[in-house]
């Protein structure tokens, strides 16, 4: 199963003998599971004795999907989701590596989450976002050698190591089937995926293309991909809310403000083994609840726990401060939880030898939700960036702010950067942001003794 890059590809049938070559791979199977890592700043003690560890190379936060995002008709139904339906959809890893696994999630599923089947292939001409794979690419995933898994309610699944070799950059595609269905309309998915997605009735896990599938710009149960990955090659997780997640990118694109950093970073030969992780999701904040868990709860399932971590980017806040009161009492008391809130974020993931990395928030000025007459919200955010910068708590402080306010007038973005709602950016204006985060922040370096005590 090795070669799974753009013109290597082997041809192999679906019902070759996966248990034999599991068989003749076993040894490393177990010794890949094994040494599966934990959270480490630099892989220390999570590393195996050959100098490797599993990284995420992709991932997606999962959300409980909400009724305008469920999968369309006739693939819901009343307490039932995709019976006997195929799933096809594709994500861009960021490193690469020589084996891969695949994370399923069922965190927000009423019911348990019954997998038949599951492949990996390689999109036609590497494309994001098409129905049709490359000929011959297409590979049985397994899980502790069986072709199907039943997730947990609350729970995720991780597949066995399949052995591949992912390129750097490459767009990867993941076909689901689901016999059964899930059996509620409770489901976890990533709604802002940017990207296309298919589905099709019956079971079409092995087909080279999925004729007369249902579109859907939405990615469903799928909320990781690691890879098998030298000692020296980690992972940068940046959480945040639509902004990160890409409101106003281009859908199939792949041009969010992490993914154009992940091409700058990928490019320098000091910092090409950095994996770029987005656990954002639109609507999104750090104190309450919204559109997904508030980020103090989602920390340690999206960060903490996510394999390979050595640095977190938190580009969070803009939401917390839009929709709280715009009265002197309600803006002064978000600012000050906000505060807070980012110190036990470092607190937190100092604990995990994690470097954090404070980003400032980006103007709203002429937002119709956002922007107040008043302009108690904008002191806010003011408040709330000039803290972020002075007050020595990150690691780092990367100013997005700078990066694309309007310099005639602060409190708004540049026009060329907005998207045209005065709060979320367009493709150049996520590119202003990648080009202001400097590289060498994510250089490998040793980290202070005192690292998260003083």
């Amino acid at each position: 199963m090795r070669n799974l890059a753009p013109g290597r590809q082997r041809s192999r049938q679906r019902g070759t003998s996966w248990l034999g070559q599991l068989a003749a791979v076993g040894l490393l199977a177990v010794a890949l599971i094994v040494a599966s890592s934990a959270v480490g700043a630099t892989g220390a003690g999570n590393t195996a004795p050959g100098g490797r560890h599993w990284v995420n190379t992709w991932t997606a936060m999962p959300q409980l999907t909400e009724p305008g995002n469920m999968p369309p008709a006739p693939f819901t139904q009343d307490g039932l989701v995709l019976a006997d339906a195929t799933l096809r959809q594709t994500v861009r890893v960021t490193v690469g590596g020589e084996h891969a696994r695949l994370r399923f999630s069922n965190a927000f599923g009423g019911a348990p989450l019954p997998i038949t089947a599951v492949s990996v292939a390689l999109p036609r001409a590497g494309q994001a976002g098409v129905s049709a794979v490359e000929p011959g690419s297409t590979r049985q995933v397994t899980f502790q050698r069986q072709p199907s898994v039943t997730v947990p309610v609350g729970a995720q699944a991780v597949s066995d190591p399949l052995d591949l070799d992912l390129a750097p950059g490459t767009n990867l595609t993941v076909t689901v089937y689901l016999a059964e269905g899930q059996a509620s309309n409770d489901i976890t998915s990533h709604p802002g995926s940017r990207t296309a997605s298919y589905l099709l009735a019956g079971d079409h896990v092995a087909a080279d293309d999925l004729p007369g599938a249902t579109r859907t710009d939405h990615w469903y149960f799928l909320s990781g991909v690691e890879v098998w990955s030298p000692s020296n090659t980690a992972a940068a997780v940046f959480v945040g809310d639509s902004l990160t997640d890409g409101r106003g990118s281009t859908t199939n694109g792949n041009d969010r403000w992490p993914d154009q950093l992940f091409d700058r970073l990928r490019d320098r030969r000091d910092t090409a083994g950095v994996a770029v992780l987005n656990q954002a999701a639109g609507g999104n904040r750090i104190l309450d609840d919204g559109l997904g868990p508030n980020l103090l709860a989602r920390i340690d399932r999206d960060v903490l726990a996510t394999s390979g971590v050595s640095w977190l980017v938190v580009f969070e806040g803009i939401n917390d401060i839009g929709t709280a009161p715009a009265t002197p009492e309600a803006q002064r008391a978000v600012t000050g939880r906000l505060i807070a809130a980012y110190e036990q974020i470092v607190v937190r993931a100092h604990a995990q030898r994690i470097r954090v990395y404070g980003a400032t928030l980006t103007p709203f000025g002429g937002n119709d939700l956002y922007d107040d007459p008043g302009g108690l919200r904008e002191e806010s955010r003011r408040a709330v960036n000039d803290w972020i910068r002075s007050s020595g708590r990150f690691d780092a402080v990367v100013d997005l702010d700078a990066a694309v306010r309007d310099p005639a007038a602060p409190e708004r973005l540049l026009p060329a950067a907005d998207v045209g709602d005065g709060l979320h950016l367009n493709p150049t204006g996520y590119r202003m942001l990648a080009d202001a985060v400097p590289a060498r922040l994510f250089r490998p370096a040793p980290l202070p003794v005192d690292f998260g005590f003083e």
